[in-house]
């Protein structure tokens, strides 16, 4: 059942468990896609009946191996055009998300290929989120949230949040991106990015 609105639905289901462990709940998903509980009991139940997730009523909703296969799909082709966007057209990246979400749809598999060559087979995407390979393999480096982070501890910062633009020109302000270092408790970081940024451990 290929569909934008079914490419949605599993890649933030996907995206949800990326960074941590536990799975999203109907309530959840209607919240991260902005609609109506009952929109999405409704696509959940056919996204179920298409073997593309595995959910019990008021339970939480697990991608089955065919819905991951899909998900990682849709995940490559957002990243790798939010990579293009920024590297060949300027923007920036609080800017790419919202363009990548049009285009993860329209663009044929054969210029999403031109792309990955264009940039040379990139492994992240500007935010450091993994980008899969054409097979679907991820590489993940471990990583530790700077919200738990214990004092004192250093390490590169491996992965920021997308979720709020306005906290991504922020930390543009205060010179923190993907790649550099921060220690806890010395490094100053705009509020709200203790939950945003994911540090090396």
């Amino acid at each position: 059942m290929p569909s934008p609105a079914v490419d949605d639905y599993l890649k933030t289901i996907y995206a949800h468990t990326e960074w941590q462990p536990t799975p999203i709940t109907p309530s959840g998903l209607a919240t991260a896609l902005g609609v109506a509980p009952s929109s999405v009991t409704e696509m959940v139940k056919k996204l179920a009946a298409s073997g593309l997730v595995a959910h019990v009523p008021y339970g939480a909703i697990h991608l089955t191996a065919a819905g991951e296969r899909r998900a990682v799909e849709m995940v490559r082709r957002h990243r790798l055009i939010e990579t293009w966007l920024v590297r060949t057209h300027a923007y920036s990246w609080d800017e790419v998300h919202d363009e990548a979400e049009v285009l993860e749809h329209a663009v044929s598999d054969r210029l999403l290929a031109s792309i990955d060559a264009q940039l040379r087979h990139p492994r992240h995407d500007p935010h450091g989120d993994a980008i899969p390979d054409a097979d679907g393999t991820i590489e993940r480096v471990p990583f530790v949230l700077l919200a738990e982070a214990a004092p004192g501890h250093t390490g590169r910062v491996v992965r920021v949040s997308d979720r709020d633009p306005e906290l991504l020109r922020a930390l543009d302000d205060a010179g923190l991106s993907v790649g550099t270092t921060v220690t806890v408790g010395s490094t100053p970081v705009p509020p709200g990015a203790e939950a945003a940024l994911y540090l090396s451990v």
